[in-house]
């Protein structure tokens, strides 16, 4: 009878010691979580540039912050008990304010890239979208293709610092680049025909189209590109990324991120 209860303590010895420093691995992991941080100030702190319809937008009226991806990040912060309060960035600077810790996630239609995965971690995606252009109605028919809009007699103006300037670089050779530096009445500049063109996401193309007549997007529903959206949440935060993704799943699945987002778009 002895024997026979030997091999087992032995090996429920074993056991606790190889599985201890996994125990003990989650148990620091769950301690330094940002999850448990806002959870316990029952605070959310969100950093956006204020400055791309229909995702942020920092309307001069109020003062305030609206959006997508601001009633998204309210609808996050509900969820976890917390006050929600935005910090105002730029695209320029977007990345280092978010390493600098100013914030606890970043929202506003902000694209998924490689080079921003390597510093920090996307929640799974809560928008589809891709590069297309937006242009006076009369000249639709002009900027079909990418062929058409690099021609030296063209102007394509971008905001600074995001995707929208890296795609025009990266796709126009010829075409002539104005650099716009406010996000908010750069199209007007299309409109007053200081520039051709700009090439934005699909969703801000209708949106823009919905607010400046004479504007037309091309062909938003086949962009050039593909592209996705997500949260910017801290580098190797598992604990709270699993939790931004299970709050997007539910989300998706109750219909509350689809009403949200027909809230804002046309």
């Amino acid at each position: 009878m002895k024997s026979s209860l030997l091999p087992l303590t032995a090996a429920a010895v074993l056991g606790t010691t190889l599985f201890a420093p996994l125990a003990h691995a989650d148990t620091a992991m769950a301690v330094a979580s940002r999850l448990d941080t806002v959870v316990a100030n029952k605070k959310l702190t969100v950093c956006t540039t204020g400055d791309y319809k229909p995702n942020t937008y920092l309307n001069p009226e109020t003062n305030a912050f609206e959006g997508i991806d601001i009633d998204l990040a309210k609808h996050l912060g509900k969820s976890l008990g917390a006050e929600v309060s935005f910090v105002k960035t730029s695209w320029p600077t977007l990345m280092k304010d978010y390493a600098a810790g100013m914030c606890d996630i970043a929202v506003g239609g902000i694209s998924v890239t490689l080079d921003r995965a390597r510093q920090a971690f996307y929640s799974a995606p809560l928008a589809r979208s891709g590069k297309t252009p937006i242009t006076r109605c009369e000249n639709v028919a002009k900027f079909q293709t990418l062929e058409q809009i690099d021609q030296p007699d063209v102007t394509a103006i971008v905001n600074p610092g995001g995707t929208n300037e890296r795609f025009a670089r990266a796709s126009l050779k010829q075409a002539k680049i104005e650099v716009y530096n406010d996000n908010v009445t750069i199209f007007d500049q299309i409109l007053q025909g200081k520039a051709d063109l700009m090439m934005t996401d699909a969703e801000e193309t209708l949106l823009q189209q919905k607010l400046r007549p004479g504007l037309c997007a091309v062909h938003p529903e086949a962009p050039f590109t593909f592209s996705e959206k997500a949260f910017l949440l801290p580098r190797g935060d598992e604990v709270f990324k699993h939790y931004v993704d299970q709050w997007a799943h539910l989300s998706r699945e109750d219909g509350s991120l689809q009403k949200i987002v027909k809230t804002w778009l046309p």
